[in-house]
C-alpha cells in the first residue's frame, strides 16, 4: 500500500505559478513510477505528467509541454509539480498517482494509488 497526499494547490491569476506537492507513505518509494492527473468539472481525469522511479524520465501531455515540470526528491518521498504560465483551462482537482514498476504510464487506469487531489483555480 502507498499513501498519497497532494498539496500546494489554490487560486492564482493567468500567468501566475504554482507549486504540488505529493507526499507518499508506506511502500519503498522508488520502486513506484509516479503520475499528475487532473479533472476539471465536467470532464474525464486526465495525463498531465510522468516520472520514472530515478527521476530520469520524464512526460508532459501536450497541453502543459513547457510549462510544467515534474521532479522527485526518493530521500523525502516527495513528488513536485511545477505549473507555470498558468491558464484558466488548466483550472482542475491535481491528483498524484503511484505504480509499481518501471514501465511509463499514461492512462488513468494503470495506476493503482491516488491521492485524495489539491484544487487549482487559474483566473483570467
Amino acid at each position: 500500500q502507498v499513501q498519497l497526499v497532494e498539496s500546494g494547490g489554490g487560486l492564482v491569476q493567468a500567468g501566475g505559478s504554482l507549486r504540488l506537492s505529493c507526499a507518499a507513505a508506506g511502500r519503498t518509494f522508488s520502486d513506484y513510477v509516479m503520475g499528475w492527473f487532473r479533472q476539471a468539472p465536467g470532464k474525464e481525469r486526465e495525463f498531465v505528467a510522468f516520472i520514472s522511479r530515478n527521476g530520469g524520465t520524464t512526460l508532459y501531455a501536450g497541453s502543459v509541454k513547457g510549462r510544467f515540470t515534474t521532479s522527485r526528491d526518493n530521500a523525502n518521498n516527495m513528488v513536485y509539480l511545477q505549473m507555470n504560465s498558468l491558464k484558466p483551462d488548466d483550472t482542475a482537482v491535481y491528483y498524484c498517482a503511484a505504480r509499481a514498476g518501471a514501465l511509463i504510464a499514461t492512462k488513468t487506469a494503470s495506476y493503482n494509488y491516488w491521492g485524495q487531489g489539491t484544487q487549482v483555480t487559474v483566473s483570467s
